[in-house]
């Protein structure tokens, strides 16, 4: 037996070192502009965030270990392709607000720093200090504009040609999910605020996600369940009173285990303005949706938590 375990010892330590030899290729590419902010907030990203979502990655030597270092890489390839900090040129200022609102929604809801990292790198963790940092910097960015006329002014003309607009025949996104018109008469599950742009988001969903929220399976969701995510501008008056203003958008998510199991179970499609245009140049922007959603990966890889009765 202590043979055997001995052998065992010897072929494991053979295997690991020639694995060290099998290495991807990850490289940090030039900075075209790394992201500026505040000296207190810029240091809490590059802690917590830059080894993954930028390219002034900062190996340790415990992260170039093979197989470790398999996962790292991929790690950092897919952090960087949904939120790169050293390409912030890259992107258009209602973007880069959009990101940063996506990456704080993140960290509060504890699905970034991933654990994994987090519990190898001490370091990386938020603390609620240093949350309430980041909420607070976000909270500069944002401008409240009382009877905004430009909302207004969007909403009166989108109404106008509202008629004409009803006319549209609409196409399926182009991963083959068509509209869904009834998702208007469904429950609402949740409801959320973007305050980064100034919109106001109402999740419906269908009776198999009603039932599934009822009977508390909701990780994961089961077969059949639908979202529709319906966004419009937010107006405000003086006195804070909020209503809607122009549609923006609605999103679905479907889940069928088998049928999208490219993309974690979840089928993905957009339909924008009240012409309905879908959402993307290929049918690859499911691979955008998916990545933005990988931190939720816990929860079934859903944002949205139903409200509790």
């Amino acid at each position: 037996m202590k043979k055997f375990i001995l052998l065992f010892v010897a072929v494991a330590l053979i295997i690991i070192i020639c694995i060290q030899f099998f290495r991807p290729n990850l490289k940090n590419p030039p900075v075209t502009q790394d992201f500026q902010a505040p000296e207190d907030v810029k240091a809490i990203l590059v802690r917590s965030c830059y080894d993954c979502h930028s390219n002034q990655t900062n190996l340790r030597w415990f992260d170039q270990v093979q197989p470790v270092f398999w996962q790292v890489a991929a790690h950092v390839r897919d952090g960087r392709k949904v939120l790169n900090f050293s390409n912030w040129d890259k992107l258009a200022p209602a973007d880069q607000k959009a990101k940063l609102w996506e990456a704080v929604n993140q960290i509060e809801q504890s699905a970034m720093p991933i654990k994994s990292y987090e519990m190898v790198h001490t370091s990386a963790k938020v603390s609620a200090q240093d949350l309430a940092v980041l909420k607070q910097y976000l909270n500069g960015m944002v401008h409240s504009m009382p009877n905004d006329t430009a909302k207004i002014n969007a909403r009166d003309q989108q109404l106008k040609a509202m008629p004409e607009a009803l006319k549209t025949k609409v196409t399926e996104s182009l991963n083959g999910i068509t509209y869904i018109p009834d998702y208007k008469n469904w429950q609402v599950i949740s409801t959320s605020d973007r305050f980064d742009n100034g919109t106001t988001r109402v999740i419906y969903g269908n009776d198999i996600a009603v039932k599934a929220v009822k009977e508390h399976h909701i990780n994961p969701w089961p077969n059949g369940t639908i979202f529709a995510k319906a966004a419009w501008d937010k107006l405000e008056d003086k006195d804070g009173n909020v209503t809607t203003g122009a549609f923006k958008q609605v999103e679905y998510m479907i889940k069928d285990a088998q049928k999208y199991k490219a993309t974690k179970g979840w089928g993905f499609a957009r339909f924008k303005t009240p012409k309905l245009v879908p959402y993307g140049k290929t049918a690859m922007f499911t691979t955008e949706c998916i990545n933005c959603h990988k931190p939720m990966k816990n929860n079934d890889f859903v944002f949205t938590f139903p409200i509790k009765n």
